[in-house]
């Protein structure tokens, strides 16, 4: 019989990427991004630890031991979080699954690796604005200049839409529908696609912003774009986020202690929903959530929901009983 060839480091590099990621999983270029980030770090920390060029790296020289070091190496040289670092890990047990289903040879020794566990980290709370603050993020931007209407633009769909970053730099003119019923047609992760209502200020802004720049309903014309004419980039998206806080901060100064994301406004969007009594599976559709459970977690994070349902309990106030011993070894106990 004859012995099966066994896979090199690179070609399985490659097809993971092109053939796993790419063809079967459709993953978005941020995901592509981080995965290809974590094999990198990992490649590069195993050819310097064992003085190996990159290329002459084999499977059995990312072994379990090396892996656990190279984690280890992550949290203390590289000072990263715990949650980077379960990031990282899960990058690479995405690579050795894939390992294991077209390396039998290297079933055993990719088992091993998938076998690290991630680290146990808290779950912070999630952030949102309240409604002033969010009106002063919005109302930031020179709305008098060209460059001010742009901003107030991306910023009032992200915060009326619940985009994320990576589906609000795909809207084209074409995607959408500013005639009744408005709305945007987001393109989120895996090409799963959702149409998204769109309020009557978010509808105006967006008229205005494609009618001074003379866009028509083109297919393939971005609608946001920088000073360039060029499609906006995720960083920024967050520049212009962060410029808009630095100006809200001035009249509002508790925005200049919090840390505010594109993903703020979203989760924003979420909270204000859900506390004017939206139900989740309605929310979960808005946001293009998966699974309701990822949804409930803006239940968690909303304490004056949790205060009324307290209130609702009716509890009565009761008055404390004095503690007494009842038994003379206790009182003797108590008395020490």
């Amino acid at each position: 019989m004859k012995k099966q060839p066994k896979s090199t480091l690179a070609n399985l590099l490659e097809s993971f990427f092109r053939q796993h990621l790419l063809a079967q999983r459709r993953a978005s270029p941020a995901t592509v991004s981080s995965y290809r980030d974590a094999l990198q770090l990992l490649i590069t920390f195993a050819s310097e630890r064992i003085a190996k060029r990159p290329n002459q790296l084999t499977i059995e020289d990312l072994d379990r031991d090396m892996v656990l070091l190279f984690l280890d190496h992550l949290e203390r040289e590289r000072h990263n979080s715990v949650r980077t670092r379960n990031a990282r890990l899960a990058a690479i047990h995405s690579f050795f699954h894939h390992i294991a289903s077209h390396d039998p040879v290297s079933l055993n020794l990719a088992g091993k690796v998938l076998g690290i566990e991630g680290k146990k980290t808290t779950k912070p709370l999630l952030g949102f604005l309240d409604k002033l603050d969010l009106d002063a993020v919005l109302t930031a931007p020179d709305r008098n200049t060209s460059q001010g209407r742009r901003y107030h633009a991306l910023l009032l769909f992200l915060a009326r839409t619940g985009a994320q970053v990576s589906e609000a730099i795909r809207v084209n003119a074409g995607d959408l529908t500013l005639q009744r019923p408005p709305h945007v047609l987001l393109h989120g992760k895996g090409d799963k696609d959702r149409a998204v209502p769109l309020v009557k200020d978010a509808v105006a802004a967006l008229n205005a912003l494609l009618e001074e720049r003379g866009v028509v309903a083109q297919a393939q014309t971005a609608v946001f774009v920088n000073a360039r004419k060029q499609r906006l980039s995720r960083f920024g998206v967050i520049y212009i986020l962060r410029r808009a806080v630095n100006a809200a901060a001035k009249g509002r100064p508790n925005l200049g202690i919090k840390a505010i994301s594109p993903h703020t406004l979203r989760h924003t969007l979420a909270m204000h929903l859900l506390q004017s009594g939206v139900d989740l599976v309605t929310i979960q559709a808005l946001l293009g959530h998966a699974s309701v459970n990822t949804t409930h977690q803006y239940v968690e994070a909303d304490l004056d929901m949790k205060r009324r349902a307290l209130e609702k309990c009716g509890a009565t106030e009761t008055s404390p009983t004095p503690y007494r011993p009842t038994d003379e070894v206790l009182a003797f106990l108590e008395s020490l």
